[in-house]
């Protein structure tokens, strides 16, 4: 499954997902299910947050499959179901031990067992989360009781269950290590397509770009100025008691961005030279002292996002999106997905 929220369901990357070879798209927001849905994407959609009781409605309209770990959740689902006429699909979370949302392992037969006549809003799976979290991370044995867990369910629901969800972006290395067991069939996937990294060490997959996506601002004020304020030292904007290092006089210049865009110590300057200092949050500080080209105000400074980065980039409002296309270089032809500019 496609995982969009990083990009806010933006068609053209959950199109080029699919493209891709995703069987389906999800995403933790129904606002996002519903661009999906009116964008005309026809495929599978999955809810990814457990949904809230107070919005079962929406979620039946937009998603085909939800995560859920909530008994209440779920028979308020099947009511809508079943007044809708249209069948939902429950993937059942199990807690493996990162602490977030899931069924603990020793509760799972007591609640399969009070959801088991439900007909509307059925289990179709299981599924479990890692390393999100509590850090938690996917291991082979971790696996096993996911598999071991599924035959539990099986039993008590006395059919299969086609769906087991192995985890998202940091199960991806036994994937590609080719250890996943046998019978998991369903793996999350954000990060690892749209930054073409596993999740939990970041660390490149092979045959995927790593620059698909970049964070360009504009220089608004270039000056010379010491390194370290003048003046007793207080408290920053947001709570913090800032740390300096004395380098004397430098250049530095101001970009049009802030915490309020962007998660700054996500991202990476394309130029060599470029050193981000801090952010309050509307103004990006950095040091362009050793920056091997002119620069003037007015200018634009590139970055690589990780995916805090993007994802706070994507979702800020006054951060506009712009699909670049095609670029030629040298062997090959990357397709570059979108830029994100201030």
């Amino acid at each position: 499954m496609g995982v969009t929220k990083g990009l806010m369901a933006l068609p053209e990357v959950a199109l080029a997902m699919l493209q891709g070879g995703a069987k389906g798209l999800a995403d933790s927001r129904l606002e996002n299910l519903r661009r999906l849905k009116e964008g005309g994407l026809r495929t599978t959609r999955l809810l990814l947050r457990v949904p809230r009781l107070s919005r079962v409605t929406e979620v039946v309209e937009l998603a085909d499959l939800s995560l859920n770990s909530e008994v209440a959740v779920i028979k308020a689902l099947d009511q809508v179901s079943q007044s809708r006429k249209r069948k939902h699909g429950v993937i059942l979370m199990v807690d493996l031990g990162d602490l977030r949302e899931g069924v603990w392992p020793d509760d799972l037969g007591s609640v399969l067992k009070e959801i088991k006549q439900l007909r509307w809003a059925q289990v179709v799976g299981l599924g479990a989360n890692f390393a999100c979290y509590g850090g938690v991370l996917p291991t082979p044995d971790k696996m096993e009781r996911l598999l071991s867990l599924k035959k539990e369910a099986e039993k008590i629901l006395d059919r299969p269950i086609p769906i087991l969800s192995a985890g998202n972006s940091s199960s991806l290395s036994f994937l590609l290590r080719r250890q996943i067991p046998f019978g998991l069939t369903q793996l999350r996937v954000g990060e690892g397509i749209l930054l073409g990294r596993e999740s939990t060490r970041r660390e490149p997959i092979p045959s995927t770009f790593q620059d698909a996506f970049v964070v360009v601002a504009e220089v608004i004020e270039l000056k010379r100025k010491p390194s370290i304020p003048v003046g007793e030292i207080g408290l920053d904007a947001f709570g913090r008691t800032p740390q300096f290092e004395d380098r004397g006089l430098r250049k530095r210049a101001i970009l049009a961005i802030g915490r309020q865009d962007v998660v700054p110590e996500g991202l990476l300057p394309l130029d060599r030279g470029v050193r981000i200092l801090g952010a309050s949050s509307d103004h990006m500080v950095i040091d362009v002292t050793d920056l091997n080209r002119s620069l003037a105000v007015g200018d634009e400074l590139s970055f690589l996002p990780n995916y805090a980065a993007l994802l706070a980039a994507v979702t800020s409002p006054y951060v506009s999106e712009v699909i670049v296309g095609e670029k030629e270089e040298g062997r090959r032809n990357q397709k570059v997905a979108a830029s994100f500019t201030m």
